[in-house]
Parts: C-alpha cells; structure tokens; sequence
C-alpha cells in the first residue's frame, strides 16, 4: 500500500523544483529555491552545497575534483530523460516509515521539495531498503524510466556526501568511489 501511495503523491502535479523555503535534511540545511530545470537545481542545491560543505569538512583531493567535473557533465546523466516535478519525501529510508495500529502506512521526518521522483525511491534503497512489495506496488502504479540504477547513484550520493559531512568516517570515501563511477558513465 506505501508504494502505491508514494507514486500517489510523486504524481501530484507541480510546474518547478524546489520549495517555498529551505528546510533540513538531518542537521544539514537543504536550500530549496524554485528553478525549471532539474539539473541545475541538483547541480546547484543538492551536490554543488554538500561538495562546498565536504571542502569545508577537509573532504579535498579526489572527491572534489572529481566532484567538480560531476558537476560541469551532470547533463550527461540526463540524455533522454526529463524528470516530471514530483512533491518529494526527501529523507525516504526505512527509519522514516512505519505502521499506525490498523496497518496503515506513515511516513514521517520530511526533509520536502518537488524533484525527480526517483530521488525518494533511490533512498528508500541506501540503508537496507523497503520490502519487495513496496517497489512492485510502485512500479505497478508507476514504471520507471529506462537508466534508473545509474540516476540512483547520482541522487544517493546527495545522502552520501550528507553523511560525510554529519559524520565522516568512510563516508567520504563512498562519495569519492560513486562520484568516479557516475564520470566512468559518462565518458
């Protein structure tokens, strides 16, 4: 039932990304200002701030670097598919989600704004992921496009470099090795 529900909500119609305002994602601030074109605001407000923040943190070298040509070839990710803006979860994991008593499906700890739908599907699957027939429900109400597992790693390494930033450890690490594999994909 959560799965149908989420396509439910991810069709709910919206002209531009971002919100009205900025919000958090954990103890990090999401800026969220309103832009037409997708890549640009996740060029811009989603790995453009956490790869400023990381450079802050000390997380240089190859993660930057890398980071910045990400950044500069993000289109490359793109190539046939334009993403429909989508009311957005945002911190979609499976500490986010339970059961009232009746068996009916909550999500809670938001951190909103209208993206690409699969960035909540690509966290849902980060830390262990949902039940299988979560995603069946969703891909029954709402199949996804052709080149989804790549723009799965593109839209967790947001969370990655999140991580990295809150937490450090091998975080940046994992950053740097999907950050590498995106350019692979591209080249």
């Amino acid at each position: 039932m959560l799965g149908e529900q989420l396509a439910q909500l991810h069709r709910v119609p919206h002209r531009r990304f971002g919100w009205p305002h900025d919000n958090w994602i954990g103890r990090t601030p999401q800026p969220n200002g309103w832009q037409h074109d997708w890549i640009a605001f996740w060029r811009e407000q989603r790995l453009g701030f956490q790869l400023r923040l990381a450079a802050r943190n000390g997380f240089g070298g190859a993660l930057q670097r890398d980071g910045e040509q990400l950044l500069a070839r993000l289109d490359g990710l793109f190539d046939g598919y334009v993403p429909v803006p989508s009311l957005l979860h945002g911190d979609l994991w499976g500490g986010n989600h339970g059961f009232l008593a009746d068996g009916t499906p909550v999500v809670f700890d938001p951190a909103l704004y209208v993206g690409d739908r699969e960035c909540d599907l690509a966290m849902s699957e980060l830390f262990g992921g949902f039940a299988a027939d979560f995603y069946a429900a969703y891909r029954a109400s709402w199949p996804l496009d052709a080149g989804y597992a790549m723009r799965k790693t593109l839209y967790n390494l947001y969370h990655i470099l999140n991580h990295a930033n809150l937490f450090g450890g091998g975080y940046a690490a994992q950053a740097a090795r999907m950050t590498a594999a995106l350019l692979a994909h591209i080249r």
